[in-house]
């Protein structure tokens, strides 16, 4: 099998040689990686450079993430695709254990593995939270760590490539979508990659912005949208003004009320399980003592 690698790049050159090298370093079949970068003004093209011919790159301008990982899968013709950010890492062995994979079960589509959370000096500090496959608790939450995941060419040319609109959510938008085609998805119990976590991280600097993305999301492709992450978008807006510690009472009594919206602004109603966490809430609220 030919696995190609594609690896988005925008002013990550203080850990892209650790990517590249991670890639480098893998065996078990034929790959080729590439790096598609938007045009960086850090030392980023340096560090390309510097690494010869291990890696195959262009940088341009591009409309961001997921513009420049488009380009690399159609700039590549690798049976296996694999996407790999600029600031992750795979873990040795990981394209191999992969490769062995999909070529005993033919029938797979997407593998997704086991992944850590990194800190900025490749420390693992916390492993990602990964589950077996059900499609119905991946509405729910993102149990698929996207350096873990490896998808095959024909999954491509079936149901296109990333939506290009997104900013936030598009691998989560894509493995949805997959899913809702019927693609066949199996879990790797195995650890296959670091998915690098800190301050400057996209998506830890945006959650609101993160979760409005999700919801409408999930609502253009299922016409709405999961309790859950009703729920999760209102803490994330609670959180950006209220200390729950030193407010707990409010906290709730914000969080009631910006879930109520936010459940009328996607679904347009307030279903029976959102009315019955809404009662709960209500009923946490009320019971609060002390300062407020």
């Amino acid at each position: 099998m030919k696995v190609s690698v594609v690896t988005p790049s925008y002013n990550q050159g203080q850990f892209i040689r650790r990517t590249l090298e991670s890639v480098a370093t893998q065996s078990g079949a034929e790959i080729v990686h590439v790096v598609f970068d938007g045009g960086s003004t850090d030392d980023t093209l340096d560090e390309l450079k510097r690494f010869g011919q291990g890696v195959k790159w262009i940088s341009e301008k591009d409309k961001g993430q997921t513009d420049a990982v488009n380009k690399g899968i159609r700039a590549t013709d690798g049976e296996i695709i694999g996407w790999l950010n600029s600031d992750d890492i795979y873990y040795p062995g990981a394209i191999a254990r992969v490769v062995a994979f999909f070529e005993a079960h033919p029938e797979v589509d997407v593998i997704y593995g086991m992944a850590d959370h990194i800190d900025l000096n490749d420390n693992a500090f916390e492993s990602y939270p990964t589950e077996p496959w059900s499609f119905a608790r991946l509405r729910n939450t993102c149990f698929i760590c996207q350096p873990a995941t490896f998808f095959r060419r024909r999954v491509v040319n079936k149901h296109g490539l990333l939506d290009d609109n997104l900013r936030f959510c598009m691998d989560y938008e894509y493995w949805l979508r997959l899913a809702k085609a019927g693609v066949k998805f199996a879990y790797l119990p195995e650890m296959l990659a670091g998915s690098r976590l800190y301050a400057e991280n996209k998506t830890l600097g945006s959650r609101v912005k993160v979760h409005a993305e999700i919801n409408d999301m999930q609502k253009t492709l299922f016409g709405e949208v999961p309790d859950r992450w009703l729920w999760n978008y209102a803490h994330a807006v609670v959180e950006a003004s209220v200390d729950r510690s030193r407010s707990p009472r409010w906290f709730d009594l914000y969080m009631l009320i910006v879930a109520m919206k936010a459940a009328m602004h996607w679904n347009a109603r307030i279903v029976p399980v959102m009315k019955t966490s809404l009662i709960d809430r209500w009923r946490r609220f009320r019971s609060h003592s002390g300062r407020c």
